[in-house]
């Protein structure tokens, strides 16, 4: 009877521990932070960085700019009222006016028709420069996160790195202890696992920083922040030759149009060139509180209508000389920016294409001695478990000893974090250079 109280109690405890690791299956992937993919957090920089919100601001306030310079066309109607605080005794010399209402608006000006164009540029310019910002910003999102991506591969692999130097510690003391090694040999492990210590004490905060950086771009915490390998497409191949113009290169050049356009229209003014401009007006008056009809010959009456039109001919304008200058001054001074902008573009274009050689070159050396690394580890491996095949006469090489294994398995991981590293920096230049010659999109079109 009380084995098989034992053997029951045996059973349900069996069941009970079955129970809670299946909730423990089923509960843990909800408390792991889940992955963002990259396409999903250039999408919210786009929409959260500053950046972009200020070129969208800019373009607001290019297109309120061009509506008002339309606007000077279309008839303005105001309407306003003076009523008497005091009954009025003599001749005050102005109408006894109750309301009035006038309508306004320019006919006729060329100078005004420039600073329209000027206007339209202008809203090309913050066109172009919003789509710039949001490039700039697809870049600095997608190379932080490659970057985070890869820093956290890198832990990983000196995580490893520290197990195996830890494990080659263990080995030499034993043999200092044992007077097979000397011990210049323990120290050196001793340094080795140090130097492993600091490198993965300044990956974390690389990869604490870069974290930072994700989550300013894109207003999400930084816990949240957990890459996908997988969500990071290969980045398109381009060359020099395939350029297009930069979104900057074009706002520069909007720009300086813009200026060219106001620097028209103020030569325009000081040219006499005539302005022809269109009023009605209508008074309502009234004789309650006066006596303003003693000193006219007919009595003031109640409803008084005007229109017509104003020519302007600006014959002596000092001022409006000064600031066609001025304008003169400034449309050359953007014309020479957007040059040098798209000289330095050039300029930028050439160097990164002589760094992606270099940097496809690192690469392949970088990959060759992984590979080596990887060759010598499996032959070490291979001479522990089945000896070095030269047997045990005179002059036959010695057995490796179980250091050996440890050290291979280090100098492999190293070789491997080389390799990251180089695929790291080829694909920032790769981006960048993406970047430089307009072709931006075609890597948001990648990542979507």
């Amino acid at each position: 009877m009380k084995t098989w109280i034992k053997y029951r109690r045996t059973a349900q405890r069996r069941v009970l521990t079955l129970i809670l690791a299946g909730l423990a299956i089923t509960v843990a992937p909800d408390l792991l932070p889940a992955q963002v993919s990259l396409a999903t957090l250039v999408d919210m920089a786009s929409k959260n960085c500053g950046q972009v919100k200020t070129a969208q601001a800019d373009l607001d306030k290019a297109r309120a700019a061009l509506a008002q310079s339309r606007d000077a066309f279309i008839p303005t109607i105001a309407f306003g009222s003076g009523l008497p605080a005091f009954p009025s005794i003599g001749f005050t010399g102005n109408l006894p006016t109750i309301w009035e209402a006038n309508v306004t608006s320019l006919v006729f000006s060329l100078p005004q028709v420039q600073f329209i164009h000027a206007a339209r540029a202008g809203v090309n310019a913050a066109l172009a420069n919003l789509k710039d910002a949001h490039e700039q910003v697809a870049l600095d999102t997608s190379t932080a996160y490659i970057e985070l991506d890869t820093l956290n591969q890198e832990l990983a692999t000196v995580k490893q790195q520290e197990s195996f130097a830890n494990r080659l510690t263990d080995i030499e003391q034993q043999r200092a202890e044992a007077g097979v090694d000397p011990l210049s040999e323990l120290l050196q492990a001793k340094l080795t696992a140090a130097q492993l210590k600091l490198k993965r004490l300044h990956l974390e905060t690389r990869a604490s920083t870069v974290a930072q950086q994700l989550s300013a771009l894109t207003g999400m915490p930084v816990a949240a922040i957990v890459t996908d390998h997988a969500s990071i497409p290969a980045i398109p191949a381009v060359k020099a030759s395939e350029a297009k113009q930069l979104a900057g290169i074009q706002s520069a050049n909007f720009l300086a149009l813009s200026k060219e356009f106001v620097a028209r229209g103020d030569r325009q003014h000081k040219r006499m060139y005539p302005e022809v401009g269109f009023g009605i007006q209508y008074n309502r008056n009234t004789t309650l509180l006066n006596n303003i009809n003693k000193y006219y010959a007919q009595p003031l009456p109640a409803n008084n209508f005007s229109s017509g039109f104003s020519i302007r001919v600006p014959l002596f304008d000092w001022g409006a000389r000064d600031k066609a200058l001025q304008s003169t001054a400034e449309a050359l001074r953007a014309k020479v920016e957007a040059e040098q902008t798209e000289q330095q573009n050039n300029v930028q274009i050439a160097t990164l294409n002589g760094t992606l050689r270099e940097l496809d070159a690192q690469a392949e050396v970088a990959s060759l001695k992984k590979q080596i690394s990887d060759e010598q580890l499996k032959t070490i491996e291979a001479q522990l478990e089945l000896g070095n095949g030269g047997g045990a006469g005179p002059g036959a090489p010695a057995q490796l000893a179980p250091k050996a294994e440890q050290q291979a398995r280090i100098d492999e991981r190293q070789n491997y974090q080389e390799s990251l590293d180089a695929d790291l920096n080829l694909s920032k230049a790769r981006l960048n250079l993406l970047r430089a010659l307009g072709h931006m999109q075609d890597w948001l079109d990648e990542l979507h």
